[in-house]
């Protein structure tokens, strides 16, 4: 496997990007939207890899961040504990939690299992409509692939994996998905970076798209598992690479 490399803004200190995300009003009405505000931005951050495990958390200079008083940050920070994301040390300080290797593959079994079923239901029910928007989704990703744009990449595989659901009647089972799968995705955006990786992604929906076209779900469910199961292999080869970032 390639070298893997983490995009040039992660580190120790924190996320670099100045990005604030508020409601369309403006700033936040309470204590529970900043809060809210504030857990969203974090969770985006920890997940995209641009702040890394192991890194801290502090309080003054989150609370400096984001413009809110220490209260919001602290709320958002215990939300983040209960997600797995975040550790809380008395006495010694708050931390992006180490990404829990033995979580991994339950995860993965559990995206499998769900989008798996999912599949085989679009591939009953799909309509020449349904796959036009599948296919601009992988043209979405092969302009990002083109751009070099890593975010916007991740952000079509998203809308792809929604969509099926979506197209199958239950959108609800994107989100149970979303919940389980907040560890892979830390792997799977170390893991973007290497050669010709966002290309196989794209090889693996158009495979699962070829498949709802011809109507197989047997076909359509094989493609899908295999491309939600080759980030195990990986997982291997990123533990010796970046092995302070797992537990």
């Amino acid at each position: 496997m390639s070298q893997i490399t983490i995009p040039q803004d992660a580190g120790d200190d924190g996320p670099r990007r100045e990005r604030r995300r508020q409601p369309a009003g403006g700033v936040p009405s309470g204590r529970s939207t900043a809060a809210s505000m504030v857990q969203d931005e974090l969770r985006r951050a920890i997940l995209a890899m641009e702040i890394v495990p192991g890194a801290a958390l502090i309080e003054r200079e989150l609370t400096a961040r984001f413009g809110t008083s220490r209260t919001p940050v602290r709320e958002a920070l215990i939300r983040l504990k209960e997600e797995g994301l975040v550790e809380i040390f008395p006495q010694a300080g708050t931390f992006v939690a180490r990404i829990p290797t033995e979580a991994i593959p339950e995860a993965v079994f559990i995206r499998q299992a769900l989008e798996c079923a999912t599949v085989e239901l679009v591939a009953r029910t799909a309509t020449e409509q349904a796959i036009a928007k599948l296919d601009a989704l992988i043209a979405r990703q092969h302009e990002a692939l083109e751009a070099g744009d890593q975010e916007g990449f991740h952000l079509a595989d998203e809308a792809f994996h929604e969509t099926l659901a979506g197209i199958a009647g239950y959108p609800g089972i994107w989100k149970i998905a979303h919940a389980a799968k907040s560890q892979i995705d830390r792997c799977r955006r170390m893991t973007l970076p290497v050669p010709g990786r966002m290309a196989m992604v794209i090889r693996e929906h158009l495979s699962i798209v070829d498949a709802l076209q011809r109507q197989d779900g047997p076909g359509a469910e094989v493609a899908m598992r295999q491309h939600l199961g080759t980030l195990l292999p990986d997982l291997v080869h990123l533990q010796e690479q970046y092995p302070d970032y797992f537990a």
